[in-house]
């Protein structure tokens, strides 16, 4: 039988949306779902909300809740990766908060930066222990990431572990959408082509009938008045050439340029915030409380297939129908040609039953290229700290993210480090 674990499957309503998406999907319906988690009450809470709508869909598929790991893992067919290594308090929390202490803000602190260092440095563990039961449980299996910090962890795993495993994210299926929709554009008939590294994805292309939007584009964001949410990207744009995949918040931690203590002006140019950390501890409750509200207590509860690409990758290996993906992979072979070798680039990927075959892109523009390197180079280093357990390589990975060496120096960011190291400690090994 099709086995479909889902590790973190806590996040109830995340779980809704892919698992959903199988339930509806005919070559997936009857799968056995296999649901873990380590929090038990958020466990049952999503099994009791995957039961209903089961049920409601003609109860095909099989559901099954496992508190151990092992057991939800055993013979999977494909597993789907959506934990959080660390609590908002004190962990989510500590990593805005003790880099602001040395004059360092953040955004999302979920990618890169201080904030997704630790971040990844918290997960890499647990994801590299998930890879080692499923080279023992369930070999063949294909592991969908879905947690960020998405390039380091999947290159991670790939680069440590022997499973076959790809990244997933939203932001290049609905990049060109939201763009096109922000200047009052159209989206239909529109192709475009994306390539770059997650989240520092770049629209290198976008067409409608063979006309070249770009020229249009560029027109109606220098008009646009502000503020709003794509000041930042619109910025990019306009210096470097292409819009980029990602939020204007996200991206703004990605570069050196706009959160910086001596222009303090920037934030509100950009219409940056970087203080919305303080309410997500209260935002987490109020989520919960609409997650009960409207999903577990909701015995008529349905679902509508959405556009994650979990169910769409597993349905095209199924049947050996041919879907095309943004997948993130390593970029073995030169994928981008201009980007290094060992650095986990996002790109067109065919899916069908000979699994996930990533495209050959060529090389991006060299000024792109070299923005993405300048994230590539924190990444690698913090994969290769957690694969090595040595303390200087997360150094070396805080010393060469760009936004904490625009605004530190050496000294600070080392301390930096260590009073993070500190906080992380009973969630780390370690690092000698």
């Amino acid at each position: 039988m099709l086995k479909i674990a889902f590790i973190g499957a806590g996040s109830t309503i995340f779980a809704k949306n892919v698992l959903g998406d199988c339930m509806m999907t005919p070559a997936l319906a009857e799968a056995h779902i296999a649901l873990h988690d380590i929090d038990l009450a958020r466990l049952k809470e999503s099994e009791t909300m995957l039961n209903n709508l089961n049920r409601n869909n003609g109860s095909k598929a099989t559901i099954k809740a496992y508190a151990d790991r092992r057991e939800a893992l055993r013979g999977a067919t494909y597993v789907v990766n959506a934990i959080t290594a660390g609590a908002f308090e004190p962990y989510i929390r500590g990593d805005h908060e003790i880099p602001r202490k040395y004059g360092l803000k953040q955004t999302y602190a979920d990618t890169l930066g201080i904030g997704g260092l630790f971040r990844a440095l918290r997960t890499i563990g647990p994801m590299l222990d998930f890879a080692r039961d499923m080279e023992e449980l369930c070999p063949d299996a294909w592991f969908l990431n879905y947690t960020n910090p998405m390039a380091i962890l999947t290159g991670a795993l790939l680069r440590g572990t022997g499973i076959k495993a790809v990244g997933l994210c939203h932001s290049v299926q609905v990049c060109a959408k939201e763009l096109l929709e922000g200047l009052g554009m159209s989206a239909e008939g529109v192709r475009w082509r994306i390539a770059g590294i997650n989240h520092q994805a770049w629209l290198l292309d976008i067409t409608r009938d063979g006309e070249d939007l770009y020229p249009e584009i560029k027109r109606r964001a220098a008009a646009r008045p502000g503020p709003h949410d794509d000041m930042v990207r619109y910025e990019i744009m306009n210096t470097f050439g292409s819009y980029v995949t990602e939020s204007s918040m996200h991206g703004a931690e990605y570069m050196p340029y706009f959160i910086k203590n001596a222009y303090p002006e920037l934030l509100e140019r950009y219409n940056i915030p970087t203080e919305n950390y303080k309410g997500w501890g209260n935002s987490r409750q109020e989520y919960w409380d609409r997650v009960m509200r409207e999903l577990v207590n909701d015995a008529s509860i349905v679902h509508v297939r959405t556009h994650e690409y979990a169910s769409y990758i597993m349905e095209a290996m199924e049947t050996n129908t041919p879907f095309k993906i943004a997948g993130n992979v390593l970029n073995t072979g030169g994928l981008i040609s201009n980007l290094p070798e060992e650095a986990c680039v996002e790109v067109p990927c065919l899916v069908d039953a000979n699994g996930v075959t990533p495209t050959r892109f060529g090389p991006l523009p060299q000024q792109l290229a070299a923005l993405n390197r300048t994230n590539i180079n924190m990444q690698l280093l913090a994969i290769e700290a957690a694969l090595t357990r040595k303390r200087e390589y997360i150094y070396h990975a805080a010393l060469l993210d760009p936004h904490t060496s625009a605004e530190l120096p050496i000294d600070k960011i080392k301390a930096l480090v260590d009073e993070m190291l500190e906080a992380n400690g009973d969630m780390l090994p370690t690092y000698a």
